[in-house]
């Protein structure tokens, strides 16, 4: 296990990789001041940035996606800080590997030395085996540095999360993955591209700082004798590219505009910004997530089959394929645009982030707590919890709120689509809750 999962993980050893190692292995940053993209984490006022200035690492969850640096920035916190580096990853080690990692950070730190321990894929961890991380940290055995993918808040344990501090990673953008391939030219020479498709390659790499130099290594071990166009990248990666025209509208700024048209209900100028992607070679799947994406942040109730076309679209692409199924996206592209549109779910959600975030670990009133056991019923769980359908017009009006916490209003729907009709339905609750109030006094 231990020898198969050394291959996963770059190399903890001093020194510059083997001649012959992957592109990616040769560029990795040698500092933290060679990482691109995170510089609001890496730089002077970042957290990192200030955690090395200090000299003291806390625990933290580094989440982002695939290829922006995460096991980079792992290894090289520990050599910025002088703390020894173990790797451990979810995939690959067990419970075994687990005590084993522990078990030698604790005859590290009798001699004196801490230790940085790097858990690659955290998220894939159960629940039991993130508890069994509690103590290693608590004791300061062990600096945890986790790296997932995954929204931390679904993926990891609520106790391993209040012992880390949560550091998100953006995806890379253009500026970042256009000096990732100025340092591989100035280590393996000139790229076989035009311009124009030296940036659809960038474009095509969607954030992902490895997958673009993997893409670059493919096309140095082709040693083609002359510069690709973005067609010919195209066909020669098997992979459709994003070419954009002479004025060079790059990736990022055809999808903020479709974004906006859609906002602005334009169903013509949304049309025209998607044709623009689709024909242009941009995969079908990053439109069809950034139309999901709308559904919810800019229509969310007030049109909820807004959500469903798109998730409908999503099913007929990838069961017709292009370009059969680029209709569907279509589809989905003109209902959104049209449909009425409401930003109180995506304004609701932020309102009540912040009120968690600030209210921490409030419990919840016990009269709506479950009670499986004696000792729960005994301690006041469930006690007098009004049952909603044996209340007049199936609506009790009780309190939900953790005791000490005034009732809060994050969801405000507008008057538009069918949210009208949940205003209505809010309302009427809100006079019944007052009425029971009255009551009650």
């Amino acid at each position: 296990m231990a020898d198969l999962f050394a291959e996963q993980l770059p190399d903890t050893a001093p020194g510059a990789p083997r001649e012959d190692a992957p592109l990616a292995d040769r560029l990795r940053p040698r500092s933290l001041a060679e990482v691109v993209g995170q510089e609001h984490l890496t730089g002077p006022e970042g957290a990192i940035g200030r955690m090395v200035a200090a000299g003291r690492l806390s625990s933290m969850i580094l989440w982002g996606p695939p290829g922006t640096g995460k096991t980079s920035i792992a290894r090289l916190l520990a050599d910025a800080v002088g703390m020894r580096f173990a790797a451990v990853s979810a995939v690959f080690s067990g419970v075994a590997d687990l005590k084993k990692a522990f078990a030698e950070a604790e005859v590290a730190a009798r001699a004196g030395q801490r230790t940085l321990l790097f858990v690659d894929e955290i998220h894939r961890f159960n629940r039991a085996q993130q508890d069994g991380f509690l103590p290693f940290v608590e004791r300061g055995t062990v600096t945890l540095v986790g790296a997932t993918t995954e929204n931390p808040s679904f993926a990891l344990n609520a106790a391993l999360l209040s012992r880390a501090q949560v550091l998100i990673l953006h995806r890379l953008d253009a500026a970042a993955l256009g000096a990732l391939l100025d340092r591989a030219e100035e280590l393996a020479g000139p790229l076989p591209l035009t311009p124009e498709a030296r940036e659809a390659l960038v474009a095509s790499a969607d954030g992902d700082g490895r997958f673009l130099l993997n893409q670059a290594e493919t096309l140095y071990a082709a040693r083609l004798d002359h510069a690709l166009g973005p067609a010919e990248l195209g066909a020669f990666l098997q992979r459709r590219v994003a070419v954009y025209d002479k004025d060079r509208d790059g990736h990022y700024n055809l999808i903020s505009a479709l974004h906006k048209a859609l906002r602005g209900s334009d169903p013509q100028a949304s049309l025209y910004y998607l044709a623009r992607m689709l024909t242009a070679g941009e995969e079908p799947l990053y439109v069809l997530r950034r139309l999901t994406r709308f559904a919810s942040e800019d229509i969310g109730l007030a049109d909820p089959q807004a959500l469903t076309q798109c998730l409908a679209a999503k099913d007929a692409y990838e069961f017709l394929g292009s370009p059969e199924g680029e209709l569907a996206i279509v589809q989905a592209c003109l209902y959104c645009a049209t449909a009425p549109k409401s930003n109180a779910a995506y304004a609701a959600q932020k309102a009540a982030w912040k009120s968690a975030k600030e209210t921490g670990s409030l419990a919840p009133p016990h009269n709506i707590l479950n009670a499986p056991t004696k000792l729960m019923k005994d301690i006041g769980y469930g006690a007098d919890y009004a049952y909603d359908h044996d209340a007049p017009d199936g609506f009790s009006g009780a309190n939900y709120w953790p005791e000490g916490m005034a009732a809060q209003t994050y969801y405000r729907p507008v008057p538009r689509g069918f949210e009208r009709q949940v205003i209505e339905r809010i309302e009427w609750w809100e006079k019944k809750r007052r009425e029971r109030r009255g009551l009650a006094e």
